[in-house]
């Protein structure tokens, strides 16, 4: 059975870990991003408040898709598995 068919709700999609990558700005603080999901981009000044606010940016992103029935793509470590 592929992955794809055990997500068949919001919450499945949430559960799923997207690799996050952390920038720190030379200005201080740290840009953070999921490239799995386009454009899902934060900031913080703090890594624990970028981290927050990253999975945050996520929520909204997930559920922006969901909502308007757009592809949910797989955490890339998913697809480099199988």
């Amino acid at each position: 059975m592929k992955i794809q068919d055990k997500l068949t709700t919001l919450e499945d999609y949430l559960n799923l870990n997207y690799p996050i990558t952390f920038y720190p700005e030379n200005e201080g603080g740290y840009t953070v991003i999921i490239q799995d999901l386009e454009g899902c981009i934060s900031e913080g000044d703090t890594l624990e408040e970028a981290m927050k606010n990253i999975l945050d940016a996520k929520q909204s992103w997930l559920e922006t898709a969901w909502k308007y029935r757009d592809s949910i793509p797989l955490p890339s470590h998913f697809i480099a598995n199988n």
